[in-house]
């Protein structure tokens, strides 16, 4: 039995919590941040206001996580995200290529239960900030509804992932709310008062067919007239979930105390597009469909952005700007809507691309006037033009890990934010397979770098059989292929030819070695072709190549020819077409209002699987980039080389071996794997054909110097893998045997080895 409490006596539980590190918010970037820092050995309490994790790419909201990768739309080639949010997509691809988003929250959840050094609340809101000083939080107090408990956290560090930005708010936080004018930043993409300063929020809904028909009588508060959204004709019956990103609202309200008057007037359109599906007579497809699931909170765009040591401009992104404290990178479109969402006459998006992904800087990642806070998401220190970019789900998972990361760091050496060092931050990152463009990892604790690399065999790509069927010219085509300094090679084509013709072949580059953008031709020729069948086109440049990169090899439109294709699959090459991706782009062509400060240029984009072959073609000389010394080179996907070992496609039993004058100590070895880079593994409700990559190793094992059986593992199809030795090992060699892969030839990106 228990007693009741005199009435002037009660109050909630109250339970103190003591951390090294307080994340509030529970969204990717929240979950990657809490996830990287208990990895990293400390202490984290991570709060969430939800009853899920995952924010936007929840159950709750269910819209795809995309990043860089931009739906494949752009010229981002093997941009996607690493490290944690890498993890969560190819185990999504994995288990769930259907795209369920209930699957996809157990996911997530998954990853923080798993650490053990993380105490997770939910359903807990943060609702106060207590401080020991001007500039520095001493505790936060948050309240969970379902328990009825309140809860003090304490650390000497807080990261602030809750996208509205409570904590920063609360703390006194240098902020700012709506877009900043041309002038400020010099930002010729920056909107003016009528096109509206913020991002509104969505709601989508889910339908299915019951095989029978169904009534649907509408709520009085569902939208009477449709006609009233200038894009209702676009309103299909087929379409579901996030494909109705535009349903947007509230970019004139704000976005922050006014949501839930923004929720009602969405559920106003959810409900009166159903109505208009169901009895508008214009969609007999309807008839045995009913509303599966409609969302019951917005996903939200923007609100608050909190001002870091540096706010990063629309010119950091089209510019691509260096950054010497650069920690993480972006890649989606800088992608503003008008502020009357889906009551505006305007487009609902206006997407404009940079050529190649851009870095984020440390300093966009704390307060610049709280000294314990780190923020993360979409609260990072961005002007309303650059946070169109940065804003996307993925790219704020992978500014979640740097934060992370810095936060072990701090507590590692006693230091605040902002003393972080960063060069020892970059390392740390790379090792948890972050990727930085233009970083390397050099680890001086990595015995694997003071090791020979033998291997049974190595690629040299020759030729891509035509064994694959064929494609026609109708629009132009490219293989990207890698080349090293000096001569590149000549290149091969076999075409079928329907009548006479004059084929045009072109070789371009990109002006940056880091990009893929084909915007420079640098060798042209001109075929005559008569009509027949298996013709060669064989194109060889004359000049040379100053710096490794990627070129394109290009057959330029011409629907009177068709291209060999091969069924053949390699790491780090892939085809292209001149093409236009209508979720991400206007045009095959990207051209931007004068004034803007974007770039004007093509999109050649690959295929997805099954589609996207190669095509069929000898390579002379042979490229002869696949050696066994890249697993040491400090880069774990292809850049401006493959950066791969990849064996010969005939090599029955592919090994990789480090081998070491004097006997090694070893605990431990990271592996890192090809699971396509270049796959944007949208997480919800696309579907995927595949479950593996067809690059990944998926089954190897390790051996010593004596070839006894260290490790075996039998389904592998994650990013990286990290074998801890139950024993330690003393050997003078490691052998990696590859004994099945996903169907492409054995390919290993990196292998690093560590004494502890």
């Amino acid at each position: 039995m228990i007693l009741a409490q005199p009435e002037t006596e009660r109050k909630h539980l109250e339970i103190i919590l003591e951390a090294d590190l307080v994340v509030v918010g529970g969204g990717l970037a929240g979950v990657c941040s809490a996830v990287t820092a208990a990895r990293a050995g400390i202490r984290v309490v991570l709060v969430q206001d939800r009853p899920v994790l995952g924010g936007n790419a929840s159950s709750e909201v269910r819209l795809w996580i995309l990043g860089a990768t931009s739906h494949m739309g752009n010229n981002n080639r093997w941009a996607r995200e690493g490290g944690v949010i890498d993890e969560i997509l190819v185990e999504n691809q994995y288990r769930n290529p259907e795209g369920n988003p209930l699957i996809l929250d157990t996911i997530v959840l998954e990853k923080v239960v798993l650490e053990p050094n993380i105490r997770l609340l939910l359903n807990t809101a943060v609702h106060q900030v207590e401080k020991s000083g001007p500039d520095t939080i001493a505790s936060l107090r948050a309240f969970c509804s379902q328990n009825s408990t309140s809860y003090v956290l304490k650390a000497p560090l807080f990261c602030d992932a809750s996208g509205d930005g409570i904590v920063g708010f609360l703390a006194g936080a240098a902020f700012r709310m709506g877009a900043e004018s041309r002038d400020e930043f010099g930002e010729g993409f920056a909107p003016d008062v009528a096109y509206g300063e913020l991002l509104g929020h969505s709601m989508y809904f889910y339908s299915k067919d019951t095989g029978k028909p169904v009534t649907y009588i509408p709520p009085s508060f569902a939208l009477q007239d449709i006609t009233v959204i200038p894009r209702y004709r676009d309103i299909q019956a087929k379409d579901s979930g996030c494909r109705f990103w535009w349903f947007e609202y509230g970019g004139r309200l704000d976005t922050v105390h006014d949501t839930e008057k923004i929720k009602w007037e969405l559920w106003r359109v959810i409900y009166g597009a159903w109505n208009y599906i169901k009895n508008s007579g214009h969609f007999p497809e309807a008839e045995t469909m009913t509303l599966e699931w409609v969302g019951t909170i917005p996903g939200k765009r923007e609100s608050r952005r909190f001002e870091g040591d540096y706010i990063l401009t629309q010119r950091d992104v089209v510019e691509q700007r260096e950054h010497a404290d650069a920690v993480s990178f972006g890649g989606w479109a800088m992608d503003l809507h008008p502020a009357d969402g889906l009551y505006s006459e305007l487009s609902p998006c206006t997407q404009w691309h940079s050529k190649g992904v851009y870095q984020i800087p440390y300093r966009t990642m704390y307060s610049r006037n709280i000294t314990n806070l780190f923020l993360t998401g979409r609260l990072i220190s961005v002007s309303h033009v650059a946070f169109g970019s940065t804003r996307v789900m993925a790219t704020c998972a992978h500014n979640g890990q740097a934060a992370g990361m810095a936060a072990a760091l701090c507590r590692k050496h006693g230091c605040t934010p902002r003393q972080v060092d960063t060069g020892e931050l970059r390392t740390e990152l790379l090792k948890a397979g972050q990727h930085i463009p233009g970083a390397t990892l050099r680890d001086p604790q990595d015995l694997a770098q003071s090791a020979s690399v033998h291997t049974s065999s190595c690629l040299e790509l020759a030729e891509l059989p035509p064994n694959g069927g064929r494609i026609p010219l109708d629009a132009s085509r490219a293989m990207l292929l890698p080349a090293p300094a000096g001569q590149a090679p000549a290149v091969t084509f076999l075409v079928d030819v329907e009548r006479p013709t004059t084929l045009v072949a072109e070789v371009r580059e990109s002006l940056r070695a880091e990009n893929y953008t084909p915007e420079r031709t640098i060798h042209r020729e001109e075929f005559s072709l008569p009509a027949g069948p298996a013709q060669v086109v064989r194109i060889a440049l004359q000049a040379g190549i100053a710096t490794p990169r990627y070129l394109a090899y290009c057959l330029m439109q011409n629907p009177a020819v068709s291209v060999r294709l091969s069924d053949d699959r390699v790491t780090g090459v892939l085809s292209l077409s001149q093409s236009m991706n209508k979720a991400v782009a206007k045009g095959a062509r990207q051209e931007p209002p004068a004034g803007s400060g974007i770039d004007s240029f093509e999109f050649w984009l690959p295929s997805r699987r099954p589609g996207g072959k190669n095509f069929a073609i000898t390579v002379e000389p042979p490229l002869r980039l696949f050696d066994g010394a890249n697993v040491l080179n400090g880069i774990a996907r292809p850049t401006v080389q493959p950066n791969a070992w990849v064996a010969a496609p005939g090599d029955e039993h592919p090994c990789l071996t480090l081998s070491w004058a004097e006997p090694r100590t070893i605990s431990r070895v990271e592996l890192s794997f090809d699971t396509d880079f270049d796959h944007p593994m949208e997480s919800v409700l696309m579907g995927h054909p595949e479950r593996d990559m067809p690059f990944c190793v998926k089954r190897f094992r390790l051996l010593d110097d004596a070839k006894n059986v260290l490790f075996e593992a039998e389904k592998c199809h994650l990013s990286r893998f990290s074998v801890q030795f139950s024993t330690v090992l003393r050997t003078t060699a490691l052998h990696i045997e590859v004994l099945e892969t996903h169907g492409a030839p054995a390919a290993i990106l990196a292998v690093r080895c560590y004494a502890g």
